[in-house]
Formats: C-alpha cells, sequence, structure tokens
C-alpha cells in the first residue's frame, strides 16, 4: 500500500507542468523522454555515419575526404531530423522550431556569436571543402595536417606531431595555404652561391646533375638553374625544381642542399663566404721639438 502511494506520489511529481511551449504543458517525464530520444539520436545518427555509411562508401573510388565530408553532413542532417522528431513525439509540433531559433537568438545575445560563427564555418568547410582530411596547410604560425574537420573547431597535427585546435572561423575570416589544394605538385627554389673563378658552365651542369639524381624530383615540369644576380663575392644561382608530395618538402629540400655540397666538393666548386677588405692606415709622425726651443 505504501508502496503504491510512493509510486503514486512519484508519477504525480513527474507529471506536474513546469510551464507551457506554445499549445503544450512540459512536464519532467516530457523532458526526459526528450532528452532520451534526443541521446538515442545522436548516438545512432553517429553510428550509421561513422561506421555503416563509411563502410559503404569505402567501396567507392572516393578520396578520404569527400567520404569524411559526406560522413559528417549526412551524421549532421540526421541529428537535425532526429531533433524535429523528438519535438514532434512530446507533442510540440513544427512551430517548436521557432523556438528553437528563438532560444540561439538569445544565447547569441549572452555571447555565444563566437560558437554560432564557428559552427557556420564548419558547414562552409565541408560544402565548399576549401581543405580536407589530410591536406598539408599553414593557417597563421601553423603548419601542419588537417585530422579533423568538426562543427566548432578543426584538428591539425603540426609538424612536431602536437594536436592543434584551431576554431572553423579562422578558416573562413583568416588567410590559409594550402600545399595540396587542387594540384599537389610543388615547387622548391634552393638558392646557392659560388665563386667567380668557377668554371659557370660546370656549375650549371653540376646543378642540373644533382636536380636529376634525386627521385623525388619531377621531369616535367623540368628543373631549372638560374644566375639570379651578380652578389658581392659570388655569382647567386638559383636551382628550381618540382615535386609531387608537398609533406616531402623539407626532406627534399635538405637531400639536395647536402647533394649540392658533396658535387660542388668533388668539383672543385667553391661556395665562398662575404668577405671584406680592411684597410690600416699607418699614423702620422709628430715630430719632436728641440730642447732649445
Amino acid at each position: 500500500m505504501e508502496l503504491t502511494k510512493l509510486f503514486n506520489n512519484v508519477y504525480h511529481f513527474l507529471n506536474q507542468k513546469l510551464f507551457t511551449l506554445g499549445q503544450t504543458d512540459v512536464n519532467l517525464i516530457s523532458i526526459l523522454f526528450f532528452v532520451l530520444l534526443l541521446v538515442f539520436v545522436v548516438v545512432a545518427s553517429r553510428f550509421f555515419a561513422r561506421r555503416v555509411l563509411t563502410r559503404i562508401l569505402s567501396r567507392f573510388a572516393l578520396d578520404p575526404g569527400m567520404i569524411y565530408n559526406f560522413r559528417q553532413i549526412t551524421e549532421y542532417t540526421l541529428i537535425f531530423i532526429g531533433i524535429i522528431i523528438a519535438f514532434q513525439m512530446i507533442g510540440i509540433n513544427l512551430s517548436g522550431l521557432a523556438v528553437i531559433f528563438g532560444l540561439l537568438s538569445v544565447g547569441i545575445g549572452f555571447g555565444l556569436q563566437n560558437i554560432t560563427s564557428n559552427f557556420m564555418s564548419g558547414l562552409i568547410l565541408l560544402f565548399e571543402r576549401p581543405i580536407k582530411i589530410g591536406d598539408r596547410i599553414t593557417v597563421g604560425d601553423t603548419e601542419g595536417d588537417v585530422m579533423e574537420i568538426n562543427m566548432r573547431s578543426t584538428t591539425i597535427r603540426s609538424l612536431n606531431n602536437i594536436s592543434i585546435i584551431v576554431p572553423n572561423s579562422e578558416f573562413v575570416s583568416s588567410r590559409v595555404i594550402n600545399w595540396t589544394h587542387g594540384d599537389p605538385k610543388i615547387r622548391i627554389d634552393i638558392d646557392v652561391g659560388v665563386s667567380y673563378e668557377s668554371d659557370l658552365d660546370l656549375v650549371l651542369q653540376t646543378l642540373e646533375q644533382v636536380a636529376a639524381e634525386n627521385s623525388e624530383v619531377l621531369s616535367h615540369p623540368k628543373p631549372e638553374v638560374h644566375l639570379r644576380e651578380f652578389g658581392d663575392s659570388s655569382w647567386n644561382m638559383k636551382l628550381r625544381v618540382w615535386i609531387m608530395n608537398p609533406k616531402r618538402f623539407y626532406y627534399v629540400k635538405s637531400d639536395i642542399n647536402c647533394e649540392i655540397v658533396r658535387k660542388f666538393r668533388e668539383n672543385n666548386i667553391e661556395i665562398p663566404f662575404p668577405q671584406r677588405d680592411l684597410h690600416i692606415r699607418s699614423s702620422v709622425p709628430i715630430p719632436h721639438r728641440s730642447q732649445g726651443n
């Protein structure tokens, strides 16, 4: 008997009206049901998008960035549809969407502008695809690979293997360098100075040989060697090569620099260092006066 009374009291407490949305009374039971339904929608949407949909799309010839973007868009769409269904199931019709936008506008007034801006920027990144998963990018002072694009922020793995969280609005409002966007080929310019006493034709031939012997240097576009200017103590040369993988930029440049040093030593080509001539002027002798004066 007491258990039944306790159950009735709890049931009465949960059914007590808290407030009204539109023409629908909202109580604790409807709120709990709404929260559980949202949790189920989010979990089910993520499971479908990240497991089932990814497995299906991986069978097609799509790049990982396209699969990731399609997966994220599908997940957001399912969550949005689930929210609408959740409102319908607790008795709030489609006019409840007006309540959502009303609450959002109130939140913006309380300082959520940045969150909203980052969310909209995330949608722009997913649809326009100025960056995608796996791209090598530079934003501000940060250089690294795009690992994940979320609703609010994007995760970048730096060259030091550090995860950097960048707000999505940074990619929309700031200048971003995408090393792999469109055509992945990238040019490497290497400057080197040689002595005026060197054989110019031998210098040109040696630099061309260094480029030709590197397996990562492309033959098309063809490597180029230019004499850029006459310096104070050297001819300033520039070796210009192209590679296919931008992520190998620093490695290839280092390999070429090392090989230039080796080849120059083999061919007795001098890389001069800046020199200055110092002229020491002797002092003027001071005549001695005789003691009689």
